[in-house]
């Protein structure tokens, strides 16, 4: 599946739960969408508090799976095509040098 596919598959799920309407519980706002973001990114930190691997690469997934759906959310509402802009960022990595 690619990457416009799985944006395409997140706006269904969020319409099918009904996240868009305007009373919803879970306003589809950038600034929500971008906390929701970062506290999924912090749950897979907790995999690797205290040590070096994870004890559940199942639990892992599920928690990189929730980094990635915020992440084609954001992108989705800040109407950024996040492939090209992936790819824009690879090729500008190549010119640089880091210390």
């Amino acid at each position: 599946m690619q990457i416009q596919e799985l944006s395409e598959e997140m706006q269904r799920f969020v319409h099918a739960k009904g996240w868009y309407a305007v009373n919803s519980p879970r306003p589809q706002s950038m600034r929500n969408i971008a906390i929701s973001l970062c506290l999924e990114a912090a749950e897979v930190l907790e995999h690797f508090q205290w040590t070096e691997t994870t004890s559940s690469r199942e639990d892992l997934a599920d928690e990189l799976a929730d980094v990635m759906l915020y992440l084609l959310q954001l992108a989705r509402l800040a109407e950024i095509d996040l492939e090209k802009a992936v790819l824009n960022k690879l090729s500008n990595n190549y010119q640089r040098t880091w210390k």
